[in-house]
């Protein structure tokens, strides 16, 4: 990934780390239509975030891994 796309999908993560998404909301706030920036499938692929099924629907949420990434980049306590 390029220095942008990381940065973006930290962004990405750290957001939905604060709460659970709804995955209309994701999908609404975080797209694009540029497609060399990937940046919600590219933090699905890694594994960052990951959809669930909830009362609401289909909610998406911080991974193991996605936690682990936030705090590597000191996003995350």
């Amino acid at each position: 990934m390029t220095e942008t796309t990381d940065a973006l999908v930290l962004d990405l993560v750290e957001w939905v780390a604060r709460e659970p998404r709804r995955y209309a909301e994701v999908l609404e706030v975080w797209r694009t239509s540029c497609p060399r920036l990937t940046i919600w499938e590219d933090a699905v692929d890694r594994g960052y975030v990951a959809r669930r099924p909830s009362v609401e629907g289909m909610r998406v949420m911080v991974t193991e891994t996605g936690e682990t990434f936030l705090r590597a980049h000191g996003r995350m306590h």
